[in-house]
């Protein structure tokens, strides 16, 4: 999230002028496409410009959204597209704040049904993670080599294929309604294993904190749904894989290291 090309209330009803918006709110998180929230005198909406070449990646983005939302996951679909403008539902709810056991629970339950739907089609990669690995690391390596040492071992950083993932399941990608958990921002899901699908978002709500509760909550919700059983050992191991795979892309991102002292 976060705005990169500015727009007027003006300039956007003229794009999308069944709507009629009366009020235009940027988002200030995320460094890579353009985010607004647009209301109408009712509703309030997700308003999105990619400020990438990911045509591709926009068309399964659509077709993946409207598969979960037919299986009853609670995910934001497309409704309008002008101009290289892109209309989103807007969830209800808000991030969760302080992380508790329900939080958790529900993240297991979602990624196991949305795990259950992405294992029966077949999807296109929609990111090379190793390229972005290896390219991250040479930048590391050039400028934080201290840094550089702790993420070499990501160099082998390889993904299996048992599906779709989203694999960015952060705090900040998700919405809580009471213990109703819905998830956004997909465009950059891609084939991958499910354990580090669990990982990410293990790392991403704080299982560090209270590690063994939290991926024990978070395994006994998720194995009683998902299309094949996790194994702690496993996820544990993803985790550290995860963890440092998200560190070195803050350095790489923010081209400093405090950002990744979250992580690390």
């Amino acid at each position: 999230m976060g705005v990169k090309t500015v727009i007027s209330i003006d300039e956007i009803n003229k794009i999308f002028p069944s709507f009629y918006f009366i009020k235009l709110t940027p988002t200030i998180s995320g460094i890579i496409d353009t985010t607004y929230i647009a209301q109408t005198k009712t509703k309030e909406y997700i308003l999105k410009k990619y400020e990438r070449d990911i045509g591709h990646k926009i068309l399964q983005d659509v077709r993946l959204l409207n598969e979960l939302k037919s299986a009853g996951l609670n995910v934001p679909v497309r409704i309008e597209e002008n101009n290289g403008w892109y209309i989103y539902e807007k969830l209800q709810g808000e991030q969760p704040k302080n992380v508790k056991s329900y939080h958790i629970q529900a993240l297991g339950r979602f990624l196991a049904k949305m795990h259950k739907q992405t294992s029966k089609t077949k999807y296109d990669s929609n990111i090379i993670i190793e390229d972005e690995v290896t390219e991250s690391l040479k930048y590391v390596k050039a400028n934080f080599f201290g840094y550089y040492k702790r993420f070499e071992f990501l160099k082998n950083f390889t993904l299996e294929n048992d599906g779709l993932i989203h694999g960015d399941i952060f705090k900040d990608n998700t919405i809580f309604d009471g213990k109703k958990i819905g998830v956004i921002d997909f465009i950059d899901s891609s084939c991958g294993t499910f354990a580090y699908d669990a990982a990410v978002a293990l790392v991403g709500f704080d299982a560090k904190m209270r590690h063994k509760y939290f991926i024990n909550i978070f395994l006994n919700s998720y194995n009683q749904h998902a299309p094949k059983k996790l194994k702690k050992t496993t996820v544990i191991k993803k985790m550290k894989f995860a963890a440092n795979f998200f560190a070195l892309k803050r350095v790489n991102e923010y081209k400093n290291t405090s950002r990744a002292k979250e992580l690390l």
